[in-house]
């Protein structure tokens, strides 16, 4: 069987590339879009998130006696 598909492909070499390149072509595609976003994710917008929501809590005004409970 596999020898029917080796020559198969040797007689037509672009059924082969057809059938066994574009596949992987888009497996790689695949993985490296998911590096490049999860490194942009990781990378640019988490250190953005983190940067505003310091900025938005170091700056935010702070009531001790608001949370303090009445008596």
């Amino acid at each position: 069987m596999f020898a029917l598909f080796a020559r198969l492909f040797v007689l037509r070499p672009l059924l082969g590339v057809a059938i066994l390149g574009i596949p992987v072509l888009a497996l790689i595609a695949i993985g490296l879009v998911t590096i490049t976003v999860l490194k942009l994710l990781f990378f640019v917008v988490l250190p953005i998130a983190l940067v505003v929501w310091l900025v938005k809590r170091v700056l935010k005004p702070h009531d001790d006696m608001a949370s303090a409970p009445s008596e």
